[in-house]
C-alpha cells in the first residue's frame, strides 16, 4: 500500500505549498496533477497557477486535468517517484454535472489507486463548509460533496493535516 497524505484547509492556508515542500523530497521524478482546466479569459485564476508553477522543481512532470488521475498515474513511465494532486476539490467542481452517487464512486476508485501506487501521493483538498450554509441549492450540494470526499480521503489516508496560517495540525 502506498502512503496516502491528504492536506485540507481554508483557502490561502499554506496546503499547496506544503504539498510542494514534501514532494520535494522525493526527489525530481514527482509528477504534479493539476486538476484545474485551465480558462484563458480567467486572468486571476491564470496567475494562482502561475504562481503554484513557480514553486514547483521544474523538473516535475505535470498532468493536466486527467479525468482518470489514477489511471493516468499508472499509465507513467517511468513510474514516478511521487504524485502531487492539487486538487480535489477543483476535480470535484470540474464533474458537478454528475450524480452524487457516480462521484462518490468515481472518487473511492480514485482512492483505490491512490492506494495500490507504487509511490507515495499527496492529496490537497479544501474545508469550504465552516461559513454559513449557502442559500443556493447547488452551493449547498458542492460544499457537502466536498465534506465527503475530504471524510473519505482522510480515512484512507496514513497521513491527514489541516493546513491554518501556514501551520499544519496533525489530524492523524
Amino acid at each position: 500500500m502506498a502512503e496516502l497524505i491528504f492536506l485540507t484547509g481554508p483557502t490561502r492556508s499554506g496546503k499547496s505549498h506544503r504539498a510542494v515542500e514534501i514532494a520535494k523530497a522525493w526527489g525530481e521524478n514527482v509528477v504534479f496533477v493539476a486538476t484545474y482546466r485551465s480558462d484563458a479569459s480567467d486572468a486571476e485564476m491564470a496567475e494562482r497557477v502561475r504562481r503554484h508553477r513557480a514553486e514547483r522543481m521544474a523538473a516535475w512532470r505535470t498532468l493536466e486535468a486527467p479525468a482518470d488521475i489514477a489511471q493516468a498515474l499508472a499509465d507513467l513511465r517511468p513510474t514516478p517517484s511521487g504524485a502531487l494532486i492539487d486538487s480535489m476539490t477543483l476535480w470535484l467542481a470540474d464533474r458537478l454535472d454528475q450524480d452524487d452517487g457516480s462521484l462518490i464512486a468515481t472518487w473511492e476508485r480514485q482512492l483505490d489507486g491512490f492506494c495500490a501506487a507504487p509511490h507515495p501521493v499527496i492529496v490537497v483538498g479544501d474545508e469550504i463548509g465552516w461559513s454559513p450554509v449557502p442559500m443556493d441549492k447547488e452551493l449547498r450540494r458542492f460544499r457537502d460533496l466536498v465534506g465527503l470526499l475530504g471524510q473519505r480521503t482522510a480515512s484512507r489516508a496514513s497521513e491527514a493535516w489541516l493546513m491554518v496560517a501556514g501551520c499544519g495540525v496533525r489530524l492523524k
